[in-house]
């Protein structure tokens, strides 16, 4: 059998980032200071991450296969159903790379510690290799995390951990059809949420403090959905009284698009959509696969 293979999934720094802008450390750091920043902290959390990092490789057993990719090479980045996948940086970065992932154990690393949430990313950089090598064997305890699927009626699909957006593609108004627990609105609106117990943490719980207050939001292993309208608007011709609610495992949200150009995505990351034309129906459901992420 081959060795086992670790992937270190990371994201470019702020420094790299403000490097890559201005060409020199030097001419980001005067940039920063004419709008009256400084440079330190951004060195500072530089320097935390890429301690945090050079920790997880010399975590790595020296027999054992190793790969990195960033962030914005995951789409093209071919994982390998026994790989282990270690996500050092935010949060957000473990829903980035759950839409690639079938069965794989993710080890998720915080290396601002205090900076970040830490939901997704709550184990410190000293305990890589112990996860690491856990995980390969089978033997670490893991959360089994709900996600969500959208399907087309034209077999186009995609899935997300924390949630997705079916709407216009710069959130202005968009027309459809909702069904929902045997009922059917038209609605004009800034478009629908589907959230994961995962990302009840998030941008839906946000809306539903407003809009559902009451509406109990699913746990991140819980095999259910939480939905929400944004901002429906009532007129002649469209309604605005199915607003929110959950989906039970085998229930669907659906909606037949009644406008030109909607999109639907996953965790935010736009440029990775599925394109909606008039008259397609749109079901959104509890996906099949989990995301497995090591407690």
């Amino acid at each position: 059998m081959p060795a086992p293979r670790v992937v270190v999934v990371r994201r470019a720094t702020e420094r790299d980032e403000l490097v890559a802008a201005h060409g020199t450390i030097g001419q980001a750091g005067f940039f920063l200071q004419t709008r009256g920043q400084s440079l330190e902290p951004v060195e500072q959390r530089h320097a935390a991450t890429t301690a945090a990092l050079d920790a997880v490789a010399a975590a790595i057993p020296a027999d054992w296969r190793r790969a990195s990719v960033e962030r914005a090479e995951l789409a093209r980045f071919v994982f390998e159903p026994a790989d282990v996948v270690v996500v050092v940086g935010q949060d957000g970065l473990v829903a980035n790379v759950a839409k690639y992932l079938a069965s794989q154990p993710v080890v998720g690393i915080d290396p601002l510690p205090g900076a970040n949430a830490g939901v997704l990313v709550p184990h410190a950089p000293a305990d890589a290799a112990r996860l690491i090598r856990a995980a390969a064997a089978g033997e670490a305890a893991f959360d089994e995390r709900t996600m969500v699927e959208v399907r087309t009626d034209d077999g186009q699909s995609l899935v997300a951990l924390n949630e997705v957006f079916v709407g216009q593609p710069g959130h202005q108004s968009a027309r459809y059809a909702l069904e929902a627990g045997g009922r059917v609105e038209r609605q004009s609106s800034s478009g629908v949420i589907v959230s994961s117990g995962t990302g009840a943490s998030g941008w839906c719980r946000s809306i539903a403090r407003i809009q559902a207050p009451g509406l109990a939001l699913p746990r991140p292993t819980e095999r259910a959905l939480a939905w929400f309208a944004r901002e429906p608007w009532p007129s002649p011709s469209t309604g605005a009284d199915l607003v929110a609610g959950r989906l039970a495992e085998e229930a669907v949200l659906a909606l037949r698009v009644e406008s030109d150009a909607l999109v639907a995505f996953g965790d935010g990351i736009e440029a990775d959509r599925l394109a909606l034309a008039w008259g397609q129906r749109v079901e959104v459901r509890v996906a099949s696969r989990t995301l497995r992420t090591v407690r």
